[in-house]
């Protein structure tokens, strides 16, 4: 996985891309089915997803609900503002604890390429700071662990 922000500071954005061995399709409904993301998107061991609700149309909205093993846990919602299957979604995203200083709005592209699909995500912050503040946080370690997780589901999906 890759995780890139702009050289322009004024550039509210980060990029992350990374390659899945299946095709988009498939890596499309993983990422937009909650009995799939169920099984792959809880990132880290002992980690749970009590709540995974998407209502995956134009206007509709998703819900999130992540529970560490403390049980401590964090929700993150938004509305989607564009679904084309396979190819993109775009989709707000505001966290209940709004660690990153307000919403941020999500584009993920997933493109064919010849050895399955390659999902880029762009993700819009409201601030510089809101942007660097996820760039140091542990977001990236989260997310590849969930991706592992994916990698395995769709292998065995095939």
């Amino acid at each position: 996985m890759k995780i890139e922000k702009g050289d322009d500071p004024n550039n509210l954005e980060i990029v992350i891309t990374r390659d899945f061995n299946a095709p988009r399709e498939m890596v499309f409904d993983a990422c937009t089915t909650p009995s799939a993301i169920n099984k792959w998107q809880v990132g880290t061991e002992g980690h749970t997803m009590p709540v995974c609700e998407i209502d995956l149309r134009v206007g509709g909205k998703w819900r999130f609900v992540w529970r560490m093993p403390d049980g401590s846990e964090m929700g993150a919602g938004g509305v989607y503002q564009e679904v084309n299957r396979p190819v993109r979604i775009v989709h707000s995203e505001l966290f209940d604890e709004d660690w990153t200083g307000g919403e941020s709005v999500v584009t993920s592209e997933f493109k064919d390429t010849p050895f399955g699909t390659t999902l880029v995500m762009t993700i819009k912050y409201a601030s510089t700071e809101a942007r660097d503040g996820a760039l140091t946080s542990p977001m990236s370690e989260g997310m590849e662990a969930g991706y592992r997780k994916l990698d395995s589901f769709l292998s065995q999906t095939v």
